[in-house]
């Protein structure tokens, strides 16, 4: 479902600035996996994840969803096979709009439609059972601005809004960072509950290693530019906080120095 082949990003090459983010990374995820991206500041998560994007164009590789080569597709034309949930819950939603107006411009993505926006009753009954999902009381506020919701509220219902249109791949990126452990908890829960009963192909960066070995049928650790170590299965399963450090500084010959993710 996503062919990652041999990509390389440098920044501000030529100055003393110059930074070499991603190093010959290749990452294949089949339809139904979802991975989890763990690695220090300036590992190359971030930059992984907004290559696949098409925020910037990457230096050489390629990138390829459901078969489709979209390495050189702008962000906006590759959008349409994906869906995202940004760390910032403002950044998802349209807080001026109502939220029932967020879920139609999610719901209608990439339809043709004609000139009317008007909401049908169809469309809001639609709405409503999607909101129910959430079990945030959503369902009943959905003619409510959603400037007025928490910021909890706002990802969740952006993580709905994500997965409306089933993508080819699902990007979280940090989602739960800004939220509190209990907040955080439920938009985890209702993420893997989405992924699973869709059998969407996703890829979350955390910095949390207990959610990176929670959640996910495969991890993968990142270091200056490289993925270090890839694992799945039962030993993904049996994995530690403690086997992750020690394998972090088996492989890269460091201390992992991160304080959130250590903290967490």
């Amino acid at each position: 479902m996503l062919k990652i082949n041999n990509i390389s990003k440098t920044f501000n090459t030529g100055t003393v600035n110059e930074k070499k983010a991603l190093i010959n990374v290749s990452l294949h995820l089949k339809e139904g996996d979802f991975v989890t991206v763990i690695g220090g500041n300036g590992a190359g998560k971030s930059t992984l994840l907004n290559s696949v994007c098409g925020v910037f164009n990457i230096d050489s590789g390629s990138i390829e969803i459901d078969g489709a080569d979209v390495t050189r597709l702008s962000e906006h034309k590759r959008a349409k096979y994906l869906g995202r949930v940004f760390q910032d819950p403002m950044m998802g939603t349209a807080a001026d709009m109502q939220i029932m107006e967020n879920m139609s411009l999610a719901y209608r993505r990439g339809k043709k439609h004609g000139l009317s926006w008007a909401l049908t009753s169809k469309e809001k009954k639609v709405y409503k059972e999607m909101l129910s999902q959430l079990g945030l009381g959503l369902e009943n506020r959905m003619s409510s601005k959603v400037g007025l919701l928490s910021g909890g509220q706002r990802q969740a219902l952006t993580l709905l809004m994500a997965v409306a249109q089933k993508p080819k791949v699902l990007l979280l990126d940090e989602h739960t960072a800004a939220l509190d452990p209990t907040t955080a908890g439920k938009v985890l829960e209702l993420s893997d509950k989405f992924i699973s009963e869709n059998n969407l192909t996703a890829m979350m960066i955390t910095h949390n290693m207990k959610d990176a070995i929670a959640y996910g049928n495969r991890l993968i650790m990142m270091n200056e530019g490289r993925i270090i170590y890839d694992v799945s299965g039962e030993e993904k399963k049996n994995l530690t906080v403690d086997d992750l450090l020690k394998k972090f500084a088996a492989l890269s010959g460091e201390e992992f120095a991160n304080d959130r993710a250590l903290l967490n």
